[in-house]
């Protein structure tokens, strides 16, 4: 099972799209790590820089995070950079069972509780600490820490615990 604890990245916007994530004119390398370099090359924020990466395990965001065309490549850019979690308000439907597919996890928090975690943490250095067993997500920074439950159905956890759909069937067909 993947770590899904780290440094946060805050992408402050919605419809973040898979084309920002990975742009298409990487899709023809032929192994993820050939994609390391390129992860949110073209991803055009105010108080983003792509040198913000390097060290960064969770994602936080808007609204609709991986919209766009549908293509693997988007979680396994993410992935080979060693971000395994994405939280945000909701996502591409696609894109958010890539995710799983790949044994990362798409976590889906409430508008308020999105703006909650920008408002206390997005300007700080902060850690996500994830309980799968307890569903639960915590935030801290600087002495502040705000903690979060979240919904996970059981065949999504048991994707996560087998490393993703090739794993799982591996060990269940």
């Amino acid at each position: 099972m993947k770590d899904f604890n780290g440094p946060v990245l805050f992408l402050d916007r919605s419809d973040i799209n898979t084309d920002e994530i990975i742009p298409a004119r990487y899709l023809n390398e032929i192994s993820r790590e050939a994609l390391k370099p390129y992860l949110m090359e073209d991803l055009k924020l105010p108080a983003f820089s792509p040198e913000a990466l390097p060290g960064r395990r969770a994602v936080v965001s808007r609204r609709n995070f991986g919209c766009g065309s549908s293509r693997e490549h988007a979680p396994w850019a993410l992935e080979v950079n060693g971000i395994h979690i994405v939280v945000a308000v909701n996502f591409a439907r696609i894109f958010r069972q890539n995710m799983f597919n790949c044994g990362m996890m798409a976590v889906e928090l409430p508008e308020n509780q999105i703006e909650e975690i920008f408002q206390a943490f997005s300007q700080k250095e902060t850690l996500l600490e994830t309980d799968l067993p307890r569903r639960r997500l915590t935030f801290s920074s600087q002495g502040k820490t705000l903690s979060y439950d979240f919904h996970l159905s059981d065949f999504d956890r048991r994707l996560l615990e087998s490393g993703g759909w090739v794993e799982f069937a591996e060990k269940n067909y």
